[in-house]
């Protein structure tokens, strides 16, 4: 933090459960030390965000649990500023027989999230993991922040993204705009940036 760190990104969340942590990330830290983390960060003032990688082997029941916690940990600190829901692509992985999720569960996955997650205020949508047509879609499922410009990303397009590399703020704000929402610039931590 003295040397200028901000925030906490949400990446590595995946899903909570065990069960699936260990089949599909046994690599990373488990879901408490994941928690533990994010709880230090925002005793210590800092604000974090928080990822649910669905769509592959989790069930219902696990999605939900992985809320549940992300809702409690708010509940006891009020760190976590957004929600991402980051849709499983096959691709390239050792998962690759399983579909991608259908446009039907990554909206419902998104209103679900707005319901379960009053208490967090942004539900974000992950352009490059849902597609372009499909974030707009979600402005109208709960959702009121779509990903950013995005200069560089690897992991998802090495997966199949078939989303463009980048999109310009002018593409993004017409993208809102075409969806009948109000484009607002905002910086890391929600601070309205004015034009």
């Amino acid at each position: 933090m003295a040397a200028g760190l901000d925030s906490l990104p949400g990446g590595g969340a995946e899903v909570f459960a065990e069960r699936v942590r260990r089949k599909i990330c046994a690599d990373k830290c488990g879901a408490d030390r994941w928690l533990a983390i994010h709880r230090t960060a925002h005793h210590l003032g800092m604000r974090s965000n928080v990822t649910m990688l669905y769509g592959h082997i989790e069930t219902c029941e696990e999605r939900i649990d992985h809320m549940l916690r992300v809702r409690a940990l708010q509940d006891e600190t009020g760190g976590f500023q957004a929600f991402i829901p980051l849709a499983f692509h096959p691709d390239n992985n050792q998962m690759h027989k399983l579909p991608a999720p259908p446009a039907s569960e990554t909206l419902r996955v998104h209103a679900v999230a707005r319901l379960m997650l009053d208490n967090v205020a942004h539900v974000k949508a992950f352009w490059v993991a849902t597609g372009v047509e499909l974030a707009q879609t979600s402005l109208w499922f709960g959702v009121d922040d779509l990903d950013g410009t995005v200069q560089e990303e690897k992991i998802y397009h090495m997966a199949g993204a078939r989303t463009p590399a980048m999109m310009t703020t002018r593409e993004i704000q017409a993208l809102i705009v075409a969806a009948r929402r109000t484009p607002v610039e905002r910086d890391t931590l929600y601070n309205v940036i004015e034009g």
